[in-house]
């Protein structure tokens, strides 16, 4: 046997002796003899290095840690699941399905929902060549290098048949017992422990070193799929018998059921087994099988309509209120946040919980040394939901809302009318490193590599005191080399981020100063108005008005900023650093039957998504709004529509359906 024929051949042993150990949990070597083997392979391909290829097993994990991870737009956009909570809605689900496939049978796929991180992993002809975070459904984050070490993960297709391309989709997530060997070691060491599995897992994805993945023992299952060419399935259940045989990690509870009633009470079964599983889960996703009937059954703008997860009521726990600190977000916002004795919630230890505002401190009535009754809202985010008053102590102490900012000191004041205690210092460190987050966010200025990480540093080194030093930070290249884990690419990466960001157009900069009650759909309909930031900063409430959606409240936040000090040294050093401040005229063709129209979507339609509908009124000259008012002309109503149609009726507004608004424009 010459060395190619016995590197190939050690390459696909050590592949069956990965999936059985990591995806089937039955090995059959030692550990002493797989690492022989592995051993082996090494010592062949340095010998012959020109015989070394990306899917080889010891490639999995990168010698060199990334500059940075690049941006990559999926196939097919990954979509959003929607929600149930018990047996009355899931029914209410099966219903619309059966309405929508016109009496046809259906049988439902029925899968664990696992507590994890999507991801997609691409493979073409059989090779691992892209894995990718969700991001935001529609454009992710390139982790290849990070998926690659996970050993569940094939490399290379197993057998023959496969797709010419085949996107897997699934969940990589933390298994409880490396989990809890890794928070073992991080406390022998004197570190903190990290929460859960789940935010441990995003934090680990997101690591630029693939060696420090690759130690923490991460899994992946899949659960769905994106772009398949070459390859036809009729079935869901067949697709995944399919993966199974390739080597992509399938979970074993899946079940194909043939009617609502077998689903309800496969969901009443689950919630006992799950909890004797070695990975977090919370709920179940049921599924449409036949694939046909999914393409019939089609989408919302956020939700297939074929499938839906069944969520299991929070877990909850008793725990003793030790403390309350306080934390600064972006707007200056106050949040009270409980320090808690340690508790298990939904397996991990839970040491603080949200206490929202300090309005429900008051309706909570919890106090410090109180005993408390906390729960995962959305099995995420611990929250305080009760207090045990039977059991609360002679010295337990009110909790006092601050009255200086607990980072910088300065002045605070509560909302007119709100709940809210907010710092009014623009210089405060906290609120800077929460605002220059959002600026540089992908749905505002969009600015690559400026994460939470980099923007920590920016602030503690001084390298940046507001928006508008992002752009001297090309003069001050050596500063920003000197950073922690700052190479030369991932300086000139960001830089180049910055620099592109100049360009983005009126809409997104105006969104990204973070002015009270201003989003991205308001500042689009801000910037079309008023096309120039100069106009928007001399308009009036009353010509703020105007705009179609802009009422008192918004009008007057958005005059305050202009007219306050700090509002206007911000947009004006943006102006001064280069940076676009001026709405590009939207190129519009063919006829214009909506010119001078304000329409509002509401409901499910079928033959649009909502931004693609609303795309199209501003392509034929008219303008979309979030809400209804005298000055709509149109409500284009679809389906489950709810007070938005109730509105329009009360205002006289007059509404079309999907196909009366297609008639009127000429489609």
């Amino acid at each position: 046997m010459n060395p190619q024929q016995e590197i190939v051949r050690l390459r696909d042993e050590i592949a069956r002796h990965d999936h059985a150990y990591y995806v089937e949990a039955k090995p059959v070597i030692s550990d002493r003899e797989y690492d022989k083997l592995f051993q082996r392979l090494k010592d062949l391909e340095a010998a012959h290095p020109e015989l070394i290829t990306p899917d080889s097993p010891t490639q999995r994990v990168s010698e060199t840690p990334l500059e940075g991870f690049e941006h990559v737009t999926h196939a097919l956009a990954m979509m959003s699941i929607d929600n149930t909570y018990n047996e009355a809605q899931l029914r209410e689900w099966d219903a619309r399905v059966a309405k929508g496939l016109d009496g046809a049978a259906y049988e439902y796929l029925v899968d664990p929902k696992i507590d994890g991180v999507s991801a997609s992993l691409r493979y073409e002809n059989g090779r691992l060549v892209l894995g990718a975070t969700r991001g935001d459904g529609r454009v992710g984050d390139d982790i290849t290098a990070n998926i690659k070490t996970i050993r569940s993960v094939p490399l290379a297709l197993h057998g023959k048949s496969w797709p010419a391309v085949l996107e897997v989709r699934g969940e990589v997530y933390w298994p409880r017992d490396a989990f809890d060997k890794h928070n073992a070691k991080r406390e022998k060491a004197g570190e903190e422990p990290f929460a859960n599995p789940r935010n441990a897992t995003t934090g680990t994805l997101k690591s630029l070193d693939s060696k420090a993945v690759a130690d923490r023992g991460l899994a992946f299952m899949a659960h769905g799929f994106g772009q398949i060419e070459g390859a036809e399935f009729e079935t869901a259940s067949e697709l995944f018998t399919a993966m199974k045989q390739w080597g992509i990690p399938v979970s074993p509870h899946q079940k194909v059921l043939a009617a609502i009633d077998e689903v309800v009470q496969f969901v009443v079964e689950w919630d006992a087994k799950r909890r004797t599983l070695g990975y977090e889960t919370d709920g179940l996703v049921i599924k449409v099988n036949q694939l046909e009937q999914r393409e019939i059954l089609g989408a919302t703008s956020r939700f297939p309509r074929w499938c839906i997860a069944y969520k299991y009521a929070a877990e909850q726990a008793e725990t003793v209120l030790k403390d309350v600190d306080f934390q600064v977000g972006k707007l200056g916002t106050i949040t009270p946040r409980a320090v808690m004795e340690p508790t298990q919630l939904s397996g991990t230890i839970v040491r603080h919980a949200s206490l929202h505002n300090f309005d429900q401190v008051e309706r909570l009535d919890a106090r410090i040394g109180d005993t408390v009754i906390v729960e995962k809202a959305g099995e995420i985010i611990p929250q305080v939901v009760r207090v045990v008053t039977e059991k609360r102590p002679k010295n337990a102490r009110k909790i006092v809302p601050p009255t200086k900012c607990p980072v910088c000191s300065g002045e605070v004041e509560k909302d007119d009318g709100g709940v809210y205690i907010r710092c009014i210092n623009p210089s405060c460190p906290a609120q800077l490193k929460e605002r220059l987050r959002f600026f540089c966010g992908r749905d505002q200025m969009d600015i690559e590599g400026a994460g939470e990480v980099l923007v920590n540093q920016l602030v503690d080194a001084g390298l940046v005191h507001n928006y508008a030093d992002l752009y001297s930070l090309a003069r001050r290249r050596d500063e920003l080399l000197a950073l922690e884990r700052m190479g030369a690419k991932s300086a000139d990466n960001l830089l180049a981020g910055i620099e592109a960001s100049k360009a983005r157009p009126l809409a997104r900069v105006l969104a990204a100063l973070n002015i009270r009650h201003v989003g991205a759909a308001t500042a689009e309909l801000i910037a079309e108005q008023f096309e120039m930031m100069e106009r928007i900063a001399e308009a009036s409430e009353e010509q703020l008005q105007e705009v179609e959606g802009i009422g008192p409240e918004v009008a007057k936040s958005i005059r305050h900023f202009f007219e306050s000090a700090a509002g206007k040294k911000v947009w004006q050093a943006l102006r001064d650093a280069g940076v676009n401040m001026v709405q590009p005229k939207m190129k519009r063709s063919g006829p214009q039957p909506l010119v001078g129209k304000t329409l509002v979507v509401t409901g499910t339609l079928e033959k649009f998504s909502r931004g693609d509908i609303e795309k199209l009124i501003k392509e034929l000259g008219g303008k979309t709004a979030g809400s209804v008012s005298k000055k709509t002309d149109y409500v284009v109503v679809g389906e489950d529509a709810g007070s938005k149609l109730e509105k329009a009726k009360a205002l006289g507004v007059k509404t079309l359906s999907e196909g009366e608004f297609l008639k009127m424009v000429g489609r």
